[in-house]
């Protein structure tokens, strides 16, 4: 277990690079209001770079001319990325709710760099029409806000695709839904990963037979047939709205579905105890609901 253990910390330090969206955004204005706040002390303080009229209108036009095509060429390539994300989706149900998981972070992103840099157009937008006139303190400020603005877009830019660029991705998404799904592995007695996967095959045999007149047949050229399979989780909600299951089995029957797949996309090949005692528990309650011996 020792010898184990060590690569499961590394694997758990290394997600914590992985930032929440919600750091992303704490980060962001943090060092947006800490640049803003140091570049107009020094441009106060009488060592900043002293700019005229037309000095300011041509860097704040440059500026953003470049932050909107940088966000403009941002969104369209996560278009066509997203499109591939879901043909992977397609592909292999497994990967469904990692996929999810990283279609769901990607928008939050990108919704806080929309607002980046919504910002930094704004701001070089008053600067321009602020410039001419007004006190030297405020104009000074809105300067420095402007670029600070700027420069955070570009870095929140810059971290967004490299984050949607990363080969581990999906290993990434796959080990954050198993800690959620099982937040006692780690730090619970492990259990038996064969004794799992045992309990979790005889539930998806069941689900299968359950859900064989569900199952969408199609006709090719040469009148032969073949099935394509619904995914274990669709399956399982056929069976909710049926009401064949309880609502509670369903969700219950979900979480062991999404863990599963985890897994097998490059989460740890481990399991607390707690889990391999709820999978037995509701293969004996998929049965009895279903009315298997």
């Amino acid at each position: 277990m020792r010898e184990e253990a060590r690569p499961l910390r590394t694997r758990e330090r290394a997600m914590k690079v992985d930032l929440s969206p919600v750091a992303v955004i704490v980060w962001a204005i943090s060092l947006l209001l800490a640049m803003t706040l140091a570049s107009t002390a020094v441009a106060l303080s009488g060592y900043g770079i002293r700019l005229n009229e037309n000095q300011i209108l041509y860097l704040f036009s440059t500026s953003a001319q470049v932050v909107a095509a940088i966000y403009g060429l941002t969104l369209t390539g996560f278009i066509f990325f997203r499109n591939e994300l879901s043909r992977e989706e397609n592909e292999d149900e497994t990967l469904a709710d990692a996929v999810e998981n990283l279609k769901s972070r990607y928008f939050r992103l990108l919704v806080i760099i929309t607002f980046l840099v919504t910002l930094a157009l704004l701001l070089a937008n008053l600067a321009i029409a602020h410039e001419g006139f007004g006190e030297l303190r405020l104009n000074t400020l809105i300067l420095n806000a402007g670029q600070s603005a700027f420069l955070t877009s570009l870095v929140a830019v810059a971290y967004f695709v490299f984050d949607v660029v990363s080969p581990k991705r999906i290993e990434r998404a796959s080990r954050k839904i198993q800690n959620r799904v099982d937040p006692g592995v780690g730090t619970q007695a492990s259990g038996s990963l064969e004794e799992f996967l045992r309990n979790y095959n005889e539930i998806e045999s069941l689900l299968e037979r359950a859900g064989e007149r569900y199952q969408a047949v199609s006709h090719v050229t040469d009148e032969r047939r073949y099935r394509r399979r619904i995914s274990n989780a669709r399956l399982a909600e056929i069976l909710l709205r049926s009401e064949r299951i309880s609502e509670a089995l369903f969700l219950l029957l979900r979480d062991l579905i999404t863990l599963r797949n985890s897994i097998i996309h490059g989460a740890e090949p481990v399991v607390s105890q707690t889990i391999v005692e709820a999978s037995a528990s509701v293969l004996n309650q998929l049965k009895a609901a279903l009315g298997v011996d």
